[in-house]
């Protein structure tokens, strides 16, 4: 127990929470924002990883990390645009739409991952980002390395909760975003083009989990792997719920699951007795699961998620 306290009360443990935590929250929001329209992707996980391939091809051949992140940005809103023709355009089950880009996605990063760098003994790496401390805050005990010594898509991450909770909740288009997610027929009464606004609230959720998979090839690593999602889209669909639909406590679940992940890599490298490691890696996954089977009982989902909006029907 003493050896777990110690590894949890450190500076570099909260610093490395915040890190793990940020691709989450990317593909959280983009989840959360996409879900709020009424419209469930699962093609998360295959925007992601997609989206990271990209991201990172055009970091590798420009040089440039930024390019890398609007290349990953971009991919993500395309992959986004497709679900939304075929789920509200057309109507299609969400479900099948969403495994089907999951499927399509991450064919297509392994196909031309290996079309451009074919098959080589060790991954090609990048010039990944590097930490921007923030002068003078960046000096403040404790506080300051965790959380004014970070990656620049740290600190857009964090912004970008705030701006999401804004937009959500103290704007007009996160009013109509609100009322085509529970209530399609009432918001086309007002004006509201049920059709339109879902097709925002998907593309931009695509960008955001585009850009969750550019951090991980940009930022937390400096190559691309097939493994280098490894769920963590899947997982995303899971804070969504534990965090009711809300960005402030989706992003709180998030850092929650990062926290026992930063907590799990370190136990392993310090070791204890003869647990296997495969038990520290199960352990986020875990609590995840048992964290949804708590939440999900009291959890309200939009009204209207999952239900296709056709306006001459009545």
């Amino acid at each position: 127990m003493n050896l777990v306290l110690e590894q949890i009360f450190q500076v570099g443990f909260f610093a490395a929470t915040l890190r793990i935590a940020t691709p989450l929250i990317f593909a959280t929001l983009g989840e959360l924002i996409s879900e709020r329209s009424g419209v469930l992707n699962l093609g998360i996980e295959g925007i992601m990883l997609l989206s990271a391939m990209t991201g990172f091809t055009a970091a590798y051949f420009t040089g440039s990390p930024w390019l890398g992140v609007l290349a990953a940005i971009a991919t993500g809103a395309l992959l986004g645009a497709l679900h939304a023709v075929l789920t509200v355009a057309l109507g299609l089950s969400q479900h099948v739409s969403g495994i089907g880009i999951t499927l399509f996605a991450s064919g297509l990063a392994y196909f031309f991952y290996r079309l451009v760098f074919g098959q080589q003994a060790s991954p090609p790496t990048i010039a990944a980002f590097q930490p921007v401390p923030i002068p003078g805050l960046a000096e403040i005990p404790v506080l300051g390395p965790i959380l004014f010594n970070q990656y620049a898509l740290v600190y857009l991450a964090l912004i970008g909760v705030a701006l999401s909770a804004f937009l959500i909740y103290r704007t007009p288009w996160g009013l109509g975003l609100r009322m085509v997610g529970e209530n399609p027929r009432a918001a086309d009464s007002a004006g509201i083009s049920v059709t339109a606004r879902r097709f925002e609230a998907v593309i931009l959720g695509g960008a955001l989990m585009g850009l969750g998979g550019a951090f991980l090839t940009m930022a937390q690593f400096n190559a691309f792997t097939f493994g280098v999602i490894s769920g963590r889209g899947w997982i995303c669909i899971a804070l969504v719920v534990f965090g009711r639909w809300d960005p402030l406590r989706a992003t709180g679940a998030a850092l929650l699951f990062a926290c026992v992940d930063a907590l799990q890599l370190r136990l392993q490298a310090v070791g204890l007795g003869h647990i296997p490691y495969q038990i520290f890696l199960m352990l986020p996954f875990l609590l995840t699961i048992v964290a949804m089977a708590m939440m999900s009982r009291n959890a309200v989902a939009p009204a209207a998620l999952l239900k296709p909006f056709r306006k001459e029907e009545r």
